[in-house]
């Protein structure tokens, strides 16, 4: 039996994209999976190509685990190889083939080719949606008892920054059945956290016609069992107004909103191809706040993108002072080939609207830093159950977070015990806020 290792980069929708591709292998009967790359027979690197930081972490990997395993065959699957595979194939000697991101199932015969000694180029075409394998993943490469269930592919915005269209095609749904039957399954196995991802969980169904989001949602939320349900990426534009609603009459939906808001400038908005504003999304705010009291914002923001000169940097900073969001990310705009921002302005002008979004960004940063504090204090005092990601070896501390917390984005608990194991729930009293982490004891 060959061995195979991942080293998966990249969104949670990639490492969904691993855990497919990990279980078309080992159910071969042929392979199985390593932890340790040293010990495997091929490596594959699924990598991301969204944006240029992201591109160059792949390519290290593939430098990093050439030079530790020299003789291994590696194979470069993922958006980066979907997207430059071909012109990349010429001159990245270090791999043994790449593979796109599309027909997952296809990534047996790929493997296998690599093994006897060809170099691989394989871009399958997309399959139909309902024959795309998520179900029945043996091996989650996410923290113990949460799980990413990937809805639906691709995306229909067009965003003009985004290159995902490019990468991952229009939009295409799975059917509500196939969702609620992957749910149904990960919650028997002992999953508690079940995180919903997509490009935009809103459009879901729109390619058959009309969003089916709410009602694949309320089915979601009424299976057996003891889960929690987090929703990761709505599009602001097309924001369901039943959602928080919903969510609030629902004990298994976490009050967890997770809205790129990308600006807060209407002319960076417009370039961006984005319809709201700051008054249409300090509205929303308010209202999601108005209908779920505990609920938790998190957004992200582009910066040095067209049109963001001073005033549309002040209006931000004022948009971010007023909204008062629990979770925020800054991200410098990336130039990206193909899509349609990128002809529209020099490389002159856009590294100097870039050095501006560089002194900017701290600034920024460190405004929400401390909202993020203010907001987390709220919890301080209350007695919450917290998900055991890891024990911390040699201390009495457990790591962990509580639904306000999303995971790897967002902050952490600190949990005052060596009485806990990965994957556990314990009812914790939160005692103080340290950073953008907080302290707990058991109760």
């Amino acid at each position: 039996m060959k061995r195979c290792y991942i080293e998966n980069l990249g969104c949670a929708k990639n490492q969904v994209d691993a855990e497919v591709m990990l279980k078309a292998l080992t159910e071969t009967g042929s392979w199985s999976y390593t932890e340790d790359p040293q010990q495997a027979d091929l490596i594959l690197i699924n990598t991301c190509g969204f944006i240029e930081p992201a591109r160059e972490e792949s390519l290290d990997a593939v430098f990093s685990l050439r030079a530790l395993c020299p003789d291994t065959k590696i194979l470069m699957t993922g958006c980066l190889a979907q997207r430059y595979g071909q012109e990349m194939n010429e001159e990245l000697t270090e791999v043994d083939g790449f593979f796109g991101n599309n027909d997952l199932a296809v990534i047996t015969t790929a493997a296998e080719n690599v093994m006897d000694g060809e170099r691989v180029l394989c871009m399958p075409d997309y399959p139909d949606i309902s024959k795309r394998e998520y179900m029945h993943r043996d091996k989650l490469l996410s923290f113990a008892g949460s799980a990413y269930v990937k809805i639906s592919e691709g995306c229909d915005h067009r965003c003009r920054y985004c290159a995902i269209p490019l990468i991952r095609g229009p939009l295409r749904s799975r059917s509500q059945q196939d969702v609620i039957d992957e749910v149904r399954e990960l919650i028997a196995s002992g999953v508690y956290e079940i995180n919903l991802i997509a490009q935009d969980l809103a459009a879901f169904g729109r390619d058959r016609g009309g969003s089916e989001f709410l009602e694949l949602l309320d089915a979601l939320s009424l299976l057996p069992g003891d889960f929690l349900i987090r929703l990761l990426y709505i599009h602001p534009d097309d924001f369901p107004k039943e959602l928080p609603k919903l969510i609030r009459s629902r004990d298994t939906i976490a009050p967890y909103f997770d809205i790129p808001f990308q600006h807060a400038s209407v002319p960076v908005l417009r370039s961006m191809g984005r319809t709201g504003s700051a008054q249409s999304y300090l509205q929303l705010i308010e209202e999601i706040r108005a209908e779920v009291p505990d609920a938790v914002i998190r957004s992200t923001f582009l910066l040095g993108f067209l049109n963001e000169d001073q005033q549309a940097r002040d209006e931000l900073l004022q948009f971010v002072r007023d909204a008062r969001l629990d979770w925020a990310g800054c991200f410098i705009y990336s130039l990206e080939e193909g899509t349609p921002a990128y002809a529209d302005r020099s490389e002159q002008e856009h590294a100097a609207a870039i050095e501006q979004a560089e002194i900017f960004k701290p600034q920024l940063e460190a405004v929400q830093q401390q909202i993020t504090e203010e907001q987390l204090a709220r919890w301080v005092g209350r007695e919450l159950p917290v998900l055991i990601e890891e024990c911390v070896e040699g201390e009495e501390l457990l790591i962990g977070r509580i639904a306000s917390q999303a995971p790897e984005v967002d902050g952490l608990v600190v949990v005052l015990s060596d009485h806990g194991r990965p994957g556990d729930r314990l009812l914790c009293r939160i005692t103080r806020v340290i950073g953008v982490d907080l302290e707990a004891i058991p109760v």
